[in-house]
């Protein structure tokens, strides 16, 4: 049988989960001829990860005209039994057997202020067409979450028999630690990740404001590429003349782990997620995590989060003090935060992801 996966997204952080895909299935060696498509770019990482599949490029970019007809030409040319699609786009007229990976529904569900808000709105209904499409064509659907299945088996009008989770994994960092300048010897809370509207932080900078009024000392750390919404954001903090927020930029791996093992709390204020990696990351490094209690949240991390209202900067502000002040707490939730990372393995996902391709090719 041959195995056709779209790699496209290799490289980025949504890609991650490909790449591990990718990487862990090849340790299973299946019998199956593997063939990744992806951008040209990520051929010598793919080749590196994965030296038995075969690689080709392909140079069809995502929500394209070109998608919808050059992928699917290069695709049937490689006349596959199954194609495993990482995300939801994909040439809507494939009709051959499919897996598709639904990471989420939140860009159905929220705007992106940095776009025209009249083509995105244009823009979300097609999405949430595709979505729709995707999940009814494909003969199985793969996802991080559970909440996430019962999300699209509403949202679809699927079969929830066709939806399968396989959760992700959090990695530890290989890197040397490396001091972000400014930060030694300085109290912090943190966050990492790209700033959109469903990350919801506008609201963590007004409940850490309130926290400002009893601990001037501590600061608040934005880590992640600037882009428009974070110079939004950044430009909003100081008309509100909130202090001590600091916005890093993009930071290295090394930075990161730094990040992660001195920050006084990791905060996940989040209003959706489809797995929500970042905080498990958190968790495996040894940052105490405190959370927002919405979508998938409390599922993934159990009781190793301390959980606010996303929508309440009381409850958000509260929550973060009482981990900031409560050691006892802070050192239970740091054990109980390693433990739950530790229960996630990037193996065990690319074992059921393989089960779901046997049984959908009749084996």
């Amino acid at each position: 049988m041959k195995i056709v996966i779209d790699a496209r997204i290799s490289g980025t952080s949504t890609g991650r989960y490909i790449d591990k895909l990718i990487e862990h299935l090849h340790t299973l060696q299946p019998k199956h001829q593997v063939i990744i498509l992806t951008k040209a770019e990520q051929l010598e990482f793919i080749n590196k990860i994965a030296p038995s599949f075969a690689v080709i490029e392909t140079s069809f970019k995502e929500f394209s005209f070109d998608e919808q007809i050059g992928l699917m030409r290069q695709i049937r040319g490689l006349e596959p039994d199954l194609v495993h699609f990482g995300m939801v786009q994909q040439p809507i007229m494939y009709h051959g057997r499919v897996v598709t990976t639904m990471h989420d529904l939140t860009t159905v569900r929220f705007k992106n202020p940095s776009k025209n808000p009249v083509v995105f709105w244009i823009k979300q209904r097609v999405y949430a067409q595709v979505n729709k499409r995707a999940a009814r064509k494909s003969a199985a659907i793969l996802t991080g979450s559970q909440f996430v299945k019962d999300d699209i088996v509403a949202f679809a009008g699927v079969n929830p028999d066709k939806v399968t989770v396989t959760h992700e994994s959090a990695d530890q960092i290989p890197d040397v630690p490396e001091v972000v300048v400014g930060l030694d010897g300085t109290p912090f809370i943190m966050y990492v990740g790209r700033p959109m509207t469903h990350k919801n932080l506008p609201r963590l900078i007004k409940a850490y404001a309130e926290l400002k009024k009893t601990r001037p000392e501590l600061k608040l750390v934005l880590a992640g590429k600037k882009d428009v919404l974070y110079e939004q954001i950044e430009r909003q903090a100081e008309a509100d003349g909130v202090k001590d927020v600091v916005f890093t930029g993009f930071v290295s791996e090394g930075q990161l782990r730094w990040l992660y093992e001195h920050c006084a709390a990791y905060i996940f204020p989040s209003l959706s997620e489809g797995f929500g990696l970042p905080g498990l990351e958190a968790m495996l490094h040894g940052a105490p995590v405190v959370s927002s209690n919405a979508t998938c949240l409390p599922e993934i991390y159990g009781d190793a989060a301390h959980y606010f209202d996303p929508l309440d900067v009381n409850d958000i502000a509260t929550k973060i003090d009482e981990v900031l002040s409560d050691n006892s707490l802070r050192q239970d939730l740091i054990t109980k935060g390693k433990a739950q990372a530790a229960k996630y393995s990037w193996q065990r996902m690319a074992e059921q992801t393989l089960a779901v391709y046997q049984k959908i090719l009749g084996e």
